[in-house]
């Protein structure tokens, strides 16, 4: 049982980071892996980055409870959640979610429960960067919210 948290600037290789997780985890019958990306959002102004600003030790804290919780829930070999801060221009990646689990339905399961709750409860705060020169922080979506509530 392996879990990696890192909130950091820095992006992450998506091989590095699976062969990492298939090294505490060679047994795993499910691994799955999601990726976000910085998206531009807006044909008539798109975004052109998001800034991402968070309080390290309250952020570090709440992703460790996440994976707490999705160990209780499913029976987890390796989990590695990887969220990246600072400006992040569009395309580039923002954060992993790797699982690996003995079957596919947990490793599905826990990887969908730790992405949506992040999105909701992970305390990191998100500025928009536009074509025109504008910025502002962007809002919860509802449909981040109906996501994540189903997990309650």
């Amino acid at each position: 049982m392996v879990d990696r948290i890192e909130v950091t600037p820095r992006d992450f290789s998506l091989a590095g980071e699976y062969a990492a997780l298939l090294a505490h985890a060679s047994d795993a019958g499910g691994i799955v892996l999601f990726v976000g990306r910085v998206r531009p959002d807006d044909a008539d102004n798109p975004v052109v980055a998001l800034e991402l600003e968070h309080y390290p030790a309250m952020t570090e804290q709440a992703l460790h409870q996440l994976v707490a919780e999705a160990r209780k829930r499913w029976t987890l070999e390796a989990v590695t959640v990887w969220h990246r801060v600072g400006r992040i221009a569009v395309g580039e990646q923002i954060v992993l979610v790797a699982v690996a689990a003995g079957h596919r339905d947990e490793a599905y399961q826990a990887s969908r429960f730790l992405i949506d709750k992040l999105k909701t409860t992970a305390p990191f705060w998100k500025k928009e960067h536009r074509a025109d020169g504008t910025c502002g922080w962007v809002e919860a979506k509802a449909s981040d919210g109906r996501a994540a509530s189903g997990w309650d």
